[in-house]
């Protein structure tokens, strides 16, 4: 699988620890994040990963900040996108089971690395449910 990820500088570890969970899977990552913790603006790292999504160039994508909004707010501005801040394993199933979700934003300030790992993990392997789930996930994009 194909998987985008950015970050600000909230979350160059958690960048870290997750991609080498996802290239240890055999994913291939796209990497549009900071390495370095001095301060920078998250739109300049979410932007990117949006339109991996949006071009076809990644099937999935994890977003990182302080506290996940910003990127949320900032990937959703994308019609195709379907961004959903997760802060516990079943919050990430339910995303992507009754959501159709395709980027994951993770708030670094209010999840330790390896919980943020579980959360992609939780993520990239839960499939989208469709049925009753179909119409819903239509009516987002306008």
């Amino acid at each position: 699988m194909n998987i985008s990820i950015g970050n600000d500088h909230a979350g160059p570890d958690y960048k870290k620890a997750i991609v080498a969970f996802l290239e240890e899977k055999g994913h291939v990552v796209t990497n549009h994040g900071t390495d370095s913790s001095d301060s920078v603006d998250y739109p300049d790292f979410a932007h990117p990963v949006a339109k991996d999504i949006v071009n076809g160039k990644a099937d999935l994508a994890v977003v990182i900040c302080g506290s996940a909004q910003g990127v949320s707010m900032t990937v959703n501005k994308y019609a195709e996108v379907r961004g959903a801040v997760c802060w516990s394993k079943e919050i990430a199933f339910l995303a992507r089971q009754h959501n159709d979700a395709n980027i994951i934003c993770i708030p670094a300030r209010f999840t330790s690395i390896p919980q943020a790992v579980g959360l992609v993990e939780t993520f990239i392997n839960t499939p989208f449910e469709s049925g009753r789930h179909d119409r819903r996930v239509k009516k987002i994009s306008c």
